[in-house]
């Protein structure tokens, strides 16, 4: 079994996207090859992500976001809770 991240993951809780289970496992994204912690919502399938633009806020105090096109890889900066169950049973 594969331990994937979702397809699609914000970390803003009014999203419809926002996974509060795998924000707490942390997840890692390679954008074009290159590691990157600002991200702040990405899609696999559409080949995106989502980043903050420089300190700059939108009248409610969100920050504004630019969307880069380009390879997704995200992953699991930690293992699931429960996940080495199966390791030493015999």
């Amino acid at each position: 079994m594969t331990d994937m991240p979702p397809d699609h993951l914000s970390i803003d809780p009014r999203s419809p996207h926002f996974d509060q289970a795998a924000l707490e496992r942390g997840i890692g994204i390679r954008f074009k090859g290159v590691e990157r912690r600002d991200v702040e919502e990405y899609s696999i399938s559409e080949g995106w992500i989502r980043v903050a633009l420089g300190k700059k806020v939108d009248r409610h105090g969100r920050p504004l976001t630019i969307k880069l096109q380009g390879e997704v890889e995200p992953y699991f900066e930690r293992p699931a809770a429960g996940g080495d169950e199966n390791v030493g049973e015999g």
